[in-house]
């Protein structure tokens, strides 16, 4: 019996690499989508086996359109696919409820054996995967319901550092010098109480923020 397959991403390459990829396995494309919104309409039509997802994709973040697929469909396997190993994506995607978090430039072997291992209900994480953001998901703080008295300019930053952009990013998204944003980086790390980008990017999720 075949796994029924939804891929996302917004490039034609990539697409055309995961279905050569994929071929003359037991995993079969159903459906394909270049747009969050489209992923999440192919999943609730179609009832794929699993979704495999791209991180960053116009018209929204992969890892929002995640956090929505898992309300839909809590006990849908998502795979998130990225370019980029970025430990603020991997403990988003944690947090959200990802079945796994897959390289582009992984080899075939990694990724069928992912889409296969997701598919019967297993996680995909890696120990090391998950060993570099349990510090993040671990921290106190961010367990508490405590509200954190942020300034608007401050909640934007943190949005856009959640994202995973990084301060030069974020500086030319709000039109704002890449001093500013280090400054308002401090502040939003120093009152949420946590000591890195990646801890404030879980702490931001939980709090519903992006």
């Amino acid at each position: 019996m075949s796994i029924k397959l939804v891929i996302a991403d917004d490039h034609e390459v990539v697409r055309f690499g995961l279905r050569s990829l994929i071929a003359d396995t037991d995993i079969e494309i159903v459906g394909e989508a270049t747009t969050g919104e489209k992923a999440i309409e192919l999943a609730l039509q179609l009832q794929p086996d699993v979704v495999l997802l791209d991180v960053r994709m116009p018209n929204g973040d992969g890892l929002n359109v995640l956090g929505r697929l898992k309300l839909e469909r809590p006990e849908l396997p998502v795979l998130m696919l990225s370019t980029y190993d970025n430990p603020t994506y991997v403990a988003r995607a944690v947090a959200l409820g990802a079945a796994g978090y897959i390289l582009k430039q992984a080899d075939r072997e990694k990724l069928i054996a992912a889409i296969r291992k997701t598919a019967t209900g297993e996680s995909a994480w890696t120990r090391d995967e998950l060993r570099r953001v349990t510090g993040a998901l671990a921290t106190p703080r961010l367990n508490a319901d405590v509200e954190v008295p942020l300034t608007q300019r401050e909640s934007e930053v943190l949005r856009q550092l959640a994202l995973g952009l990084t301060n030069k990013e974020i500086a030319a998204a709000l039109h704002i010098s890449y001093e500013t944003v280090k400054e308002h980086v401090q502040h939003i790390l120093r009152k949420v109480g946590v000591s890195d980008r990646t801890q404030a990017a879980v702490w931001a999720v939980r709090k519903g923020l992006v």
